[in-house]
């Protein structure tokens, strides 16, 4: 355990994120995503659902400022026009911990190729339906 660090952040989670770079994007994945053939790299977050891990995430990485959208998540039936009850929550859950931040919705032959591509995958117990989101990192700026 550690002071200020959401205990849900296990030590393989805590390194992965540490070790991203500006522009490496995570990808946190419901139950039902095939993530074992699709992760280049791969970490279990079994027993836990989509939005504790998204929260606990968003508490320590930064989001590029530099991209049009750091965070995009998966759209109801694959349509970017439709979204249900859960992607209003992670949308309210970002806006919260990352305000001037917007999510963009994005179909399936657009966010999938990209959680292939993402850094790591993080395969949750998630049970809600097109319940997949990426996270583009960004970079922690100098004060001066």
């Amino acid at each position: 355990m550690l002071i200020g660090i959401p205990p849900i952040l296990g030590p393989d989670l805590l390194a992965t994120l540490r070790a991203m770079g500006h522009g490496d994007e995570i990808a946190i994945v419901d139950g039902n995503y095939p993530a074992q053939d699709h992760a280049r790299r791969l970490i279990r977050a079994d027993g836990h659902g989509l939005l504790p891990l998204l929260g606990a995430i968003l508490t320590v990485l930064p989001l590029d400022d530099d991209a049009p959208f750091a965070i995009c998540r998966a759209s109801l039936f694959n349509n970017p026009e439709q979204a249900g009850p859960f992607h209003h929550e992670i949308e309210a859950l970002c806006g919260r911990l990352k305000p001037g931040y917007a999510v963009q919705a994005l179909d399936g032959a657009a966010l999938y190729p990209r959680i292939r591509m993402a850094h790591t995958i993080v395969a949750s117990s998630e049970m809600a339906l097109y319940a997949n989101i990426i996270l583009r990192k960004g970079v922690i700026r100098e004060n001066r």
